[in-house]
């Protein structure tokens, strides 16, 4: 009886030590996945619901490795610590290590890059079209989104979010990415700001985020903002008009068919800065970090006008005599 109980205790002990390896090896085997592919654990999703998914969507190399799972995350309270979102399996990728993805919430990161110099409308349709973003604001005038993004010290969206690459998970809202991006803006101007010139004439960090949509919208050259915000600024201490084009250009909308002609120049709107003095009452694009540090540390300069040499670059001038045959020699052909 004795021997009998010994082989029936080592029988169980080969059987046992037989399972717990089967179970180590179809857990750490890959899932049937042949190329990368994605999985959604929707909000309220149980553990059994999603190995149900999983089996739908015949991830499972084998049945085993569906059971073994089930088993190994009830013994260690995984399967309540499930976190909802939109995973991304690669080829190679364990049961294991699926399990691990799903309770430590590493949900694939979508990512959207924001331009210098596009306009909060431009940017707005470019959040929405992406297909992992929930739109709660289609429609929404600018009153109605400041209102939902809770900004209330400003009265115009344009210009109060930070060009930048931003990475997100499925399913973020319009309203969630917007906070995000104007919360980098916040933090951006504050850094400037506290740097800012004694030489600059700006009043407020506003004044500085609208002087730096101008600056991005006039140059795409790094190398030459801060001379073009010296230029701005030197115009500002001395009551000139600041008379840009891309200030006309916005002021005119909708309607601005990619040229600009002198009648625009004449037609005043509050943003037409060859009919009003000093800048215009909101930014006109979203600036990016150079911009608005340019706007805030003008460059020394006696410089009053600059022309563009249909380079990417810019001529600066002195005078209007400097400025005129600059005129002439870049813009006319030396006419």
């Amino acid at each position: 009886m004795i021997k009998f109980i010994k082989r029936l205790f080592l029988f169980v002990l080969i059987v046992a030590a037989a399972v717990a390896w089967d179970a180590q090896n179809q857990l750490n085997s890959p899932l049937n996945i042949k190329t990368e592919r994605t999985f959604e654990v929707a909000r309220g999703d149980t553990f059994s619901t999603i190995l149900s998914k999983l089996n739908t969507a015949a991830f499972w190399s084998s049945a085993r490795q569906q059971t073994y799972l089930k088993a190994y995350a009830r013994l260690t309270k995984k399967d309540a610590q499930v976190r909802a979102g939109e995973y991304l399996f690669k080829p190679g990728v364990s049961a294991v290590a699926a399990l691990k993805a799903i309770t430590e919430g590493k949900v694939l990161l979508h990512s959207i890059t924001l331009v210098e110099g596009i306009t909060f409308r431009e940017a707005l349709a470019q959040i929405q079209a992406h297909k992992a973003i929930s739109t709660t604001l289609a429609g929404a005038d600018d009153a109605l989104i400041l209102k939902q993004l809770q900004i209330s010290e400003y009265s115009h969206p344009e210009g109060l979010f930070l060009p930048d690459t931003y990475r997100f998970p499925s399913a973020t809202t319009d309203v969630e990415f917007l906070r995000r991006a104007h919360k980098a803006l916040q933090n951006v101007l504050a850094e400037a700001w506290a740097v800012k010139t004694e030489e600059s004439p700006l009043k407020s960090p506003y004044e500085a985020l609208i002087l730096a949509s101008i600056i991005e919208k006039e140059t795409g050259k790094v190398s030459e903002r801060p001379l073009i915000s010296g230029v701005f600024s030197n115009r500002l201490k001395l009551g000139m008009l600041l008379q840009t084009d891309p200030t006309v250009i916005y002021g005119i909308g909708e309607k601005y068919d990619g040229n600009i002609r002198r009648t625009d120049l004449r037609t005043d709107t509050p943003y037409n800065t060859y009919t009003r003095a000093g800048l215009t009452p909101t930014p006109i694009c979203l600036p990016g970090r150079a911009a608005i540090f340019a706007a805030v540390n003008p460059e020394t300069t006696k410089a009053l006008y600059f022309v563009s040499k249909k380079d990417g670059s810019h001529q600066f001038s002195e005078t209007l005599e400097q400025h005129n045959q600059a005129v002439r020699q870049y813009q006319l052909g030396g006419r």
